[in-house]
C-alpha cells in the first residue's frame, strides 16, 4: 500500500541537500540508537575499569608496594552510580542536562569513595550538553560542575581523606576532560545550529517562492478574466444591437451596413482575443508579451453610434498619460458604454466625458435610462475598480438622481509604479 510522504520530506528533497560526507558518518546518522548503545558500553567499561586496578602505596623509604584493595562496598556503589549515569546517556539528545548532572553525581561518588574520576563519561556528557543546548548553558554548567567538584576535593584534602597530590591530579584530570568535551561540543553544536538555520531559511524561501507563484498566477488569472470580460462583453453587445437592427429594418442597404459592422466588430474582438491568449501558448515566439492596444474612447463611441445608441464624447484639456493609465481609460470607457447599452437600452442620452486637470484625469459615463436597483453580481464594475486601483486611482458607479446613472473614475496622469525618479 502506498503511503503519502510528509511535506517536510518533499521539501528536503526539493532543497537537494548534499549527502553527509563519509560512509561511517552516514551509517551512524541512520542508526542513532546503535551508536548510543556502543557509547554506553564504552563509557561504562572505561569508567569502571580503573576501579579494579592495583593501587600503589609508597613507604617511608621510597619503596613502591601494592596498596590495600578498595573496599568492596565502595566499588559496588561507584559501579552502580557509574552504570546509572552511563545508561542515562541514551537520553543525551533529548535531556542532555540530566545526563550532565548524572555524570557529575557519579564522578562525585567516585571521588568520595575511591578518589578517582569517571573518565570518558564526563567527556560525552559535557559534549552532549554543548551540542544539544546553547553554548552559554554548556559553559555555565561546566563552571558550576567544576566548582562543586573542586570544593569537594578541597574538603576531602582538608580532613585528610585524600592526599594533596591526589586531589590536584583528580581535579586537573576532571578539568581537562570536561574542558575537552565542552570545547568540541561547542564547536560541533554551533556548526549544527548554523546548518539548521540555513536549512530552515531555505525551506522558508521555498514556501515564499510557492506563495509568490500562487499570487502571481491568481493575479494573471484575474487580469485575463478582466480582459476577456471587456472584449467579449463590449463586442457581443454591439454585435447583438447591430444584428437586431439589421433584422428590424426593411432597408436592404441599412441592413447590409449593420451586418458588415457586426462582422467587423466580431472580427476585431477575435483579433484582440488571439493577441491576448497567444502568450499562454508554450513555444509561441511570435505572440506579443505586452497587452494589445486597447480600443480608443473615440472608436468605442463610434461603434456604439453605429449600433444606433445616442452616445456622445467630450474631451476637456490634453495631457500625456502613461501607457497603463491610457489602457485603463480605454477599458473604463468601453465597459461604461457597454453597460449603458445593455442595461439602459431606452436611454435618450449616453454622455462620455474625459477631463484632464492638474495631473488628474476624470472619466464620467452618464446615461438617463437607469431602471431598477443596481446589481451586485457582475464582474465588469469590479474589474474596473481593480484597474483604477492598479494605477493609483478610484472608481465609483451608481444612481445620480432623476433617472440618471453615473460611472466616475478619478485617475492620475502617471501610475505610481511608472513615475520617473527625480534627478
Amino acid at each position: 500500500m502506498n503511503t503519502s510522504r510528509s511535506s517536510s520530506v518533499l521539501t528536503d528533497e526539493e532543497l537537494r541537500l548534499p549527502r553527509t560526507p563519509g560512509v561511517i558518518r552516514r551509517y551512524w546518522a541512520r542508526h542513532p540508537r546503535l551508536a548510543d548503545v556502543l557509547i554506553v558500553l564504552a563509557c561504562f567499561v572505561l569508567s569502571v575499569a580503573p576501579n579494579g586496578a592495583v593501587r600503589i602505596a609508597t613507604t617511608q623509604d621510597g619503596t613502591l608496594l601494592p596498596g590495600p584493595p578498595p573496599p568492596l562496598g565502595s566499588v559496588i556503589a561507584v559501579t552502580a552510580a557509574t552504570l546509572s549515569a552511563c545508561l542515562l546517556l541514551m537520553l543525551r539528545r533529548r535531556s542532555p542536562l540530566i545526563v550532565f548532572l548524572a555524570a557529575y553525581a557519579a564522578s562525585l561518588v567516585d571521588l568520595l569513595l575511591l578518589q578517582s574520576s569517571t573518565g570518558l563519561l564526563l567527556i560525552i556528557a559535557s559534549y552532549s550538553l554543548a551540542v544539544y543546548r546553547p553554548s552559554r548553558a554548556a559553559w555555565t554548567a561546566f563552571g558550576i560542575g567544576m566548582g562543586a567538584y573542586t570544593l569537594t576535593a578541597l574538603a576531602l584534602w582538608a580532613v585528610d581523606a585524600i592526599a594533596r597530590q591526589d586531589a590536584v591530579a583528580t581535579v586537573s584530570g576532571q578539568l581537562v576532560l570536561t574542558l575537552i568535551g565542552t570545547l568540541i561540543g561547542t564547536n560541533v553544536g554551533g556548526r549544527k545550529r548554523y546548518l539548521e538555520a540555513l536549512i530552515d531559511r531555505s525551506r522558508q524561501l521555498l514556501v515564499e517562492r510557492d506563495q509568490q507563484g500562487q499570487i502571481a498566477a491568481a493575479a494573471e488569472r484575474a487580469r485575463i478574466a478582466r480582459e476577456m470580460h471587456d472584449i467579449v462583453s463590449h463586442s457581443l453587445t454591439v454585435v447583438v444591437a447591430l444584428s437586431e437592427g439589421a433584422a428590424a429594418t426593411d432597408d436592404r442597404t441599412r441592413a447590409r451596413d449593420a451586418s458588415l459592422a457586426a462582422a467587423a466588430t466580431a472580427r476585431g474582438a477575435l483579433t484582440e482575443m488571439r493577441q491576448m491568449l497567444g502568450v499562454l501558448r508554450d513555444g509561441d515566439t511570435d505572440a506579443p508579451l505586452t497587452p494589445s492596444e486597447p480600443v480608443s474612447p473615440q472608436a468605442t463611441v463610434e461603434s456604439a453610434q453605429r449600433a444606433g445608441y445616442p452616445v456622445t464624447l467630450a474631451v476637456k484639456g490634453t495631457a500625456e498619460v502613461c501607457p497603463s493609465v491610457g489602457f485603463a481609460i480605454s477599458r473604463i470607457v468601453q465597459e461604461g458604454v457597454t453597460n449603458a447599452m445593455r442595461h439602459a437600452s431606452g436611454a435618450l442620452r449616453i454622455a462620455v466625458r474625459i477631463a484632464h486637470t492638474d495631473g488628474r484625469i476624470v472619466v464620467e459615463i452618464e446615461n438617463d435610462g437607469a431602471r431598477g436597483r443596481p446589481g451586485t453580481s457582475g464582474f465588469g464594475i469590479r474589474g474596473l475598480q481593480e484597474r483604477a486601483a492598479h494605477v493609483g486611482g478610484s472608481l465609483v458607479s451608481g444612481p445620480a438622481g432623476d433617472g440618471r446613472w453615473m460611472l466616475r473614475a478619478d485617475l492620475p496622469s502617471a501610475a505610481p509604479h511608472e513615475e520617473e525618479p527625480d534627478d
